[in-house]
């Protein structure tokens, strides 16, 4: 039987990561031997808190794949986000909690999406749904997972379902989850020994905004003026990667996880895009936004209506 490998997005996340790890557990459950969770980019310190906290190795990295290799996307379903050689893959499965976008194959699949905050979620529901035995280990993934993506429930991306979830997986993986998940994300904001470069790299996605390729990088942080001392290098850096990489526009949030704002250091020709949808004027190439902490729910939709 050939193998399956079950891989999230580019610059992955801590949802990413452990919805990889989840999902090929899950299908091994189903009687699915050949699954394998894959990754595409290095583990941020969020995740590597997790892992280890778990004891659970990290998915193995991959580049690109060869024509028909078979695979079960997780955590994004964009192409431009997705391995180099997607386009030639048997995709069998998604599961998402995305927008769809220019998504299509040329055989029927399994396609599982839901307005959640995480992908995990939808991993537990299907758990539930087909009566499979969750671990602690697997809860604890799943339960990092949805922290991570909902900010410990604080994120405007939180629904009911993934309260219940989170509920639910920290008594299978017996964790007092505000604990537990405060030390998660503050793990997560130790930038110290970051470069501009690897900074921009922890959490970016590529969108296409009406034809402008859009790049939107987003780090967690206790302290935002704290990761702006070094705006000369981030600037040089996104400048840089708007070279390589044929960008309209980079936008970079730094978020403070504790009071729920974000701070936007925009480089690009269509920085029009963020003035517009945010109602600010960009004062040496920044703006700060209150309250806005989510990138797919308060960012991208009105940044997509505004390009």
């Amino acid at each position: 039987m050939s193998e399956i490998l079950v891989f999230g997005h580019k610059s992955p996340d801590t949802d990413s990561i452990m919805s990889s790890l989840v999902m090929a557990d899950l299908e091994k459950k189903l009687g699915n031997d050949s699954a394998i969770a894959c990754r595409l980019g290095e583990i941020n310190k969020e995740t590597a808190y997790a892992l280890n906290y778990f004891k659970v190795e990290a998915p193995k990295y991959i580049e690109k794949i060869d024509e028909g290799t078979k695979v079960i996307l997780v955590d994004h379903n964009e192409f431009s986000q997705s391995v180099n050689g997607i386009e030639n893959a048997k995709i069998i499965k998604v599961i998402d909690h995305h927008r769809i976008c220019g998504f299509q194959t040329s055989e029927p699949l399994f396609y599982m999406a839901e307005p959640v905050g995480c992908t995990s979620t939808i991993l537990f529901e299907i758990c539930i749904t087909n009566n499979i035995e969750i671990t602690p280990t697997m809860a604890g993934l799943m339960l990092s997972a949805i922290i991570s993506d909902t900010l410990l429930l604080k994120s405007p991306t939180t629904t009911i379902k993934d309260i219940k979830a989170v509920e639910e997986l920290s008594k299978i993986a017996n964790i007092n989850y505000n604990v537990y998940g405060l030390d998660m994300l503050k793990a997560g904001t130790d930038l110290s020994d970051y470069s501009a470069e690897e900074l921009l790299n922890i959490d970016a996605k590529i969108v296409d905004m009406n034809g402008n390729k859009v790049k939107i990088a987003q780090v967690n942080t206790v302290d935002i003026q704290e990761v702006l001392k070094s705006q000369t290098n981030l600037e040089n850096a996104i400048n840089q990667k708007i070279a390589e990489e044929n960008l309209d526009l980079f936008v970079l949030a730094i978020t403070d996880i504790v009071n729920s704002n974000s701070e936007v250091l925009v480089l690009g020709k269509r920085t029009d895009i963020v003035e517009k949808s945010f109602n600010v004027n960009l004062e040496n190439n920044r703006a700060f936004l209150p309250g806005i902490v989510s990138r797919k729910k308060q960012m991208l939709p009105i940044m997509q209506e505004n390009a």
